[in-house]
């Protein structure tokens, strides 16, 4: 009998292998199962002897166990299991950890003296005994099997995969390799004459070499090729996305002479900078168009991105058109509102009457600017995501403009084209993405890119203060903070979690990624809690007017201290990632960031935006206990040394690897992202983008190409769709 990849698990390995690997990993098809690629090989020259083992490095050894033990843990709950192991010229010490102690018992019932077999795992050093903690390992049948075995893996290398507790490494390669040669033809997504061209694997032989290669220089060639089909796939389906907005009809917006783009032009007291010049005219050309607008627009912080959208936005209100505007945060929503009313002046508000719409409104201002949506009075909405709630309903709905964290996704989409529409999207991020990642995860819309920034800024310094060599400067930090409130400037200090003492709290407000220290702690130093705490005693600072701001609070009295601070009532602000993107207080002279460390390099560079966006000079002062030469202090250092985002969005890239830089987008697509790595890979994807443009211009509908057609289906859902829309 053979299997296809679309195979239930259950013919082909068993129902009872089938339930395990369905719980352990997801796993419901033979395809999904050969998907689960191997993280590493044993290479044969691994098999080395244990008086030689090198501390600190993963190494693979054959020996015979000589003693194991279960045990319940002194201090804590749980078990372990005890196993020393020989290969004749030294012993290593083995140690299992399980929830119980019948699972300890399991383990050493498994592990029996004289038992043989192969162990995996990194070579460490307790109390002078060389020790493997929680090794993989293969375990030999018989004396037969076990010279059979090391015969076999004296020439071909052993595939490590990713396990868990229910299904080892071992007990996946065996199910692997019993099914290896009952799989029948694979679809291949990539034509003939491609593979031959960038001489590829055929899609069968890479599935079987990057499972059971017969030497190591099978390996390479198995994963060129499956990284390929992973690029083709992903580009393939971006441009697909792509193509549907495109085939979908718009209703186009051209701008009117006299109408309200060109009145609002006129009543700026400045020029436009010809970034946003160029960028406008891409918009108002999109708008006028009879498909929908799907356009990025990537700009510096404070590079005028959002009068780029605002302009866009009285474009589409000529002809009665609504936009909303969507914003990451309720404080965001406001500033926005807040913003654009104070762009449009008193003679153009109340013509388009900007309308805030957000979840936690008190119930009977919600349903008067609901009102005002439905009936389409309000011609600008600025909101969070709920304004994309079933209980919001447009009037005339053309236009969408996503800000930062938030992409016009399909669900969303589709969500507004039922509501009448096929509305435009214009999607602005103030973090600059390296070329390989916009093109792998953006590559469904059209780029605009703002670099030249408006006249008239003063401009930032930025500089590090190193606590673990001068543990004093902390006191320097909040002197200069006194001084530049002496000033008549303000001040915002930025701590990465709201209160340290609460485990919620010191990882990070409502699930912010902080990167882990050195030493591996999880929690900041410095809470909002704490530091407002701090701050009380400070001679200078402790008398200053102070106010803190974070994610948790309601809604209102978030409101209302950021509008304290923008009206300078507020001297020191004492914030949480809250204030990251878009608050604008011209007033704002200097960011102090807490454990700069625990922040990634955009994230600094976005915090660092908010000050010197006026005549007065900014000052940013990175506050980190880093090490000299830790690569956390190196990314510190990076954003104190140059003020191009662009230039630390690579730099962020090659410190943290795309895995951070993407975030929850590359797992939003797993099941067709596995081997693909965007900086290594970026000539490839280049390549693959390249070809799947090629292949769909000549074949939309990939008739001529059915492997590919049958990859794209079985990898991409609809949810991965979705994620791919997503940012």
């Amino acid at each position: 009998m053979t299997f296809s990849l679309d195979s239930p698990l259950t013919d082909a390995v068993g129902a009872t292998a089938a339930k395990k690997l369905d719980r352990a990993f997801g796993m419901q098809t033979v395809g999904e199962m050969l998907a689960h690629y191997p993280r590493r090989y044993a290479d044969p020259a691994e098999l080395t002897p244990i008086s030689n083992l090198p501390v600190g490095e993963t190494v693979t050894i054959v020996a015979e166990v000589l003693s194991s033990s279960a045990r319940g843990m002194r201090n804590r709950s749980g078990a372990m299991t005890d196993v020393i192991i020989s290969d004749g010229q030294g012993r290593v010490s083995l140690t299992f950890f399980a929830k119980n102690l019948r699972q300890a018992e399991w383990r050493a019932g498994e592990l029996y003296r004289g038992r043989r077999g192969m162990f995996s795992g990194k070579v460490g050093e307790y109390r002078d005994v060389i020790q493997f903690a929680h090794p993989q390992y293969e375990l030999f049948d018989d004396a037969e099997s076990a010279q059979a075995k090391a015969e076999d893996q004296a020439s071909r290398p052993l595939p490590i995969y990713p396990a868990t507790s229910a299904v080892s490494s071992q007990q996946f390669r065996e199910l692997v390799e019993s099914l290896l040669p009952k799989l029948s033809d694979v679809p291949d997504p990539v034509p003939q004459e491609i593979r031959a061209k960038e001489k590829l694997l055929d899609a069968r032989t890479a599935l079987i070499q990057v499972h059971r290669p017969q030497t190591k220089n099978d390996i390479d060639p198995a994963v060129r090729t499956l990284r390929m089909h992973e690029a083709l796939v992903l580009q393939t389906a971006l441009f697909q996305q792509r193509d549907a907005v495109r085939a979908l009809t718009a209703v186009s917006r051209p701008a009117a002479a006299g109408g309200l783009l060109e009145r609002f032009d006129a009543t700026l007291p400045y020029t436009l900078t010809p970034d946003q010049q160029s960028v406008g005219a891409q918009v108002a050309s999109d708008l006028a168009g009879e498909r929908p607008m799907n356009r990025l627009v990537q700009g510096e912080v404070g590079s005028g991105k959002t009068l780029v959208a605002l302009r866009g936005m009285l474009q589409v209100a000529e002809s009665g058109g609504q936009s909303a505007l969507i914003a990451p945060t309720e404080v965001l929503a406001a500033q926005h509102l807040r913003s654009i009313t104070k762009l449009l002046g008193p003679k153009l508000a109340p013509e388009v009457m900007p309308t805030l719409l957000t979840g936690q409104m008190p119930a009977a201002e919600r349903r008067k600017a609901a009102l005002r949506v439905a009936s389409g009075q309000a011609l600008i909405v600025v909101g969070t995501h709920a304004l994309l709630g079933e209980k919001t309903t447009f009037a005339e709905l053309g236009l969408v403009v996503v800000d930062e964290q938030h992409r016009f996704g399909v669900e969303q989409r589709e969500a507004l084209r039922a509501k009448g529409t096929s509305p435009h999207a214009l999607v602005m991020t103030a973090t600059p993405i390296p070329r390989t990642v916009a093109m792998t995860v953006f590559g469904d819309l059209d780029t605009s890119v703002i670099r030249t920034m408006p006249a008239g800024r003063a401009g930032i310094q930025s500089f590090v203060a190193p606590l673990a060599e001068h543990p004093a400067w902390f006191q320097r930090v909040w002197d200069r903070a006194a001084e530049e409130v002496a000033q008549g400037h303000q001040v915002f200090a930025v701590c990465a979690a709201i209160d340290t003492t609460k485990k919620t709290d010191a990882a990070g407000e409502e699930g912010a990624a902080l990167l882990p220290t050195e030493e591996g702690a999880t929690g900041p130093r410095w809470g909002v809690v704490q530091l407002d705490e701090a701050l009380q005693t400070h001679p200078t600072v402790g008398k200053l007017r102070r106010a803190v701001l974070h994610g948790k609070m309601p809604s209102d009295q978030k409101d209302a201290v950021m509008q304290a601070f923008a009206r300078g009532e507020i001297d020191v602000l004492i914030a949480t990632t809250v204030i990251e993107v878009g608050v604008d207080v011209p007033n704002a002279s200097t960011m102090i960031i807490l454990d700069a460390d625990r922040f990634g390099v955009s994230q600094l560079h976005q915090l660092r935006g908010r000050v010197g966006r006026g005549a007065v000079p900014g000052l940013c002062l990175l506050v980190t206990e880093a090490e000299e030469g830790s690569l956390a202090r190196e990314r510190v250092e990076a954003v104190a040394a140059t003020l191009d985002g662009f230039a630390l969005a690579e730099v962020d890239l090659e410190l943290r690897g795309e895995g951070d830089v993407l975030g929850s987008t590359q797992s939003g697509v797993r099941s067709s992202l596995r081997l693909l790595r965007v900086v290594k890979d970026s000539k490839l994807i280049a390549r693959a983008r390249e070809l799947a443009e090629k292949i769909l211009e000549a074949d939309p509908s990939l008739t001529e190409h059915p492997g590919l057609r049958d990859v794209i289906a079985r990898r991409v859902t609809e949810e991965d769709r979705a994620a791919l829309a997503k940012n």
